[in-house]
């Protein structure tokens, strides 16, 4: 690996950064102009919904096409259209129509990042160093993720909608030069058969580990609609707070980043990624009954134990098929979480709506663990006749 492929960490961290500004800061509109989690589930569907139907098709493309051109438009494009919305907000345009549609774009183009962007690693990243640099990347695009409501939250409570979302548009920019100067690769891509460094080294099946990624998308998705309406809506806080929270979930995925290899090592990458879903699960269910100093320290743990469960789960995923492949398996993996999170995000909209907010998180809960049982059961099931080389690798 070249010293130009980890320039692939800062551009996952600015381009996940500028999504979640984005998503986030549109979100604290509707919230501040509605109150209601409906209105923010709606908004979060808009997203998902095209991502899940384009998700597979744009994953074939990824293993077509040049891979790193693909980002780079990806993030070029996503920089025009995020500042349709300051634009369009600054000309006096309404409001809602113009968050919805804006949101509707990028998620179209981050359909399309998702499967792109893991292939160009599997093709740029030697087998032997994708558990180091997979911790890196997904504690990138997470703490961006979650960071973004830090950065997304202060810069509206202090300078309002218009230079946020202007500054996203530049995040994209900067992405896309990082991805740039990647350069190309200087050799011919190898068939997967002559290039023993790049076989599979984990033979899970597909489709279960697909679920178990997926569902970490949902995880993420709905709690980062549920927090704003519990924050700023139920407890009457400011978005400050909110993004105060968020941040120690981002100190959390890099405290994640620094032991996932020990971790790894210790319980292998199967029983982290499972067992982590499901503690994770148990933390969600407790988080919106204390106030918020104990949300805080919720939020910290849960980071830490999903962020390591999310890196094992990208490595198992992008090992378990050809590298040809991997934009594919990332494409339906995407496509199945953002399916589910549509669904997810419906049930936790009318739950919290004529409930309250403990009640949305109770319900996602339940639903992570369910999802993380199903799937290492059937992983168990479909692997029992290869338990001894299973065992071995995990």
């Amino acid at each position: 690996m070249t010293s130009r492929t980890r320039l692939l960490l800062p551009a996952a961290f600015i381009t996940s950064l500028g999504n979640n500004i984005q998503l986030l800061g549109a979100a604290l509109l509707l919230v501040r102009a509605h109150g209601s989690m409906l209105d923010v589930g709606w908004l979060f569907i808009a997203v998902a919904v095209p991502q899940a139907a384009l998700s597979p098709y744009f994953g074939r493309l990824a293993d077509r096409f040049d891979r790193r051109r693909l980002w780079v438009g990806c993030d070029a494009v996503s920089a025009v259209a995020a500042l349709a919305l300051p634009i369009g907000l600054a000309l006096g345009g309404p409001q809602q129509p113009l968050v919805y549609l804006t949101n509707f774009v990028l998620a179209v183009i981050a359909a399309l990042f998702t499967p792109a962007s893991a292939a160009l690693i599997r093709e740029r990243v030697p087998t032997d160093q994708l558990r180091p640099f997979n911790a890196h990347y997904e504690i990138a695009l997470q703490s961006g993720m979650l960071l973004s409501a830090a950065a997304g939250g202060l810069a509206l409570q202090h300078f309002g909608p218009q230079p946020l979302f202007t500054f996203n548009a530049c995040t994209f920019a900067l992405s896309a030069v990082f991805v740039a100067a990647v350069g190309k690769t200087g050799t011919k891509k190898l068939p997967e058969a002559s290039t023993p460094e790049r076989r599979l080294v984990s033979g899970l099946p597909l489709v279960p580990l697909a679920v178990l990624f997926g569902q970490g998308l949902v995880v993420v998705t709905v709690f980062n609609a549920l927090m704003p309406v519990l924050v700023v809506g139920e407890w009457g806080r400011s978005a400050g707070v909110l993004g105060v929270t968020d941040a120690l979930g981002g100190v959390g995925f890099l405290l994640a980043a620094a032991v996932y290899r020990r971790s790894a090592q210790w319980f292998g990458d199967l029983r982290l990624a499972v067992g982590g879903f499901m503690i994770c699960s148990a933390l969600l269910a407790l988080q919106p009954l204390f106030g918020v100093p104990v949300l805080m320290g919720l939020v910290l743990l849960g980071a830490f134990l999903f962020g390591q469960s999310r890196i094992a789960t990208r490595s198992l995923l992008m090992t378990s098929v050809d590298e040809s492949r991997v934009g594919h398996a990332f494409g339906i993996a995407n496509g199945y979480g953002l399916a589910a999170t549509v669904v997810v995000m419906l049930i936790a909209s009318i739950v919290t709506g004529h409930t309250d907010t403990r009640f949305g998180f109770a319900t996602l809960a339940v639903i992570s663990l369910l999802s993380a049982v199903a799937a290492a059961t059937a992983i168990v099931h479909r692997n029992r006749a290869r338990e001894p080389k299973i065992t071995a690798l995990i």
